[in-house]
């Protein structure tokens, strides 16, 4: 399965196509040759280290919620560690 993810664009790298983006605090460097309209401030779509769509902001910040809703309910699901009363 395929996920691309919405990151606020913070910086673009002079002498190059590529950008850094918020990624929960950290940055990491993304290509922008697909998007080089895109403007520090903006939410691009990131997939495999490439920016590939630049978008809304509501409409990130909704995805960004529902990809959180589904990770906080995914851990509901994992199987908790067992404790032994030894």
């Amino acid at each position: 399965m395929c996920l691309a993810v919405p990151l606020k664009l913070v910086e673009i790298l002079k002498d190059r196509n590529e950008g850094r983006v918020d990624m929960a605090g950290s940055t990491i460097t993304v290509s922008l040759d697909l998007v080089p309209e895109a403007k520090p401030g903006d939410y691009v779509l990131v997939h495999a280290g490439m920016a590939i769509e630049v978008m809304k902001e509501a409409e990130a910040k909704e995805t960004l919620d529902i990809y959180l809703e589904y990770a906080r309910f995914a851990s509901l699901l994992e199987p908790k560690a067992e404790t032994t009363n030894d």
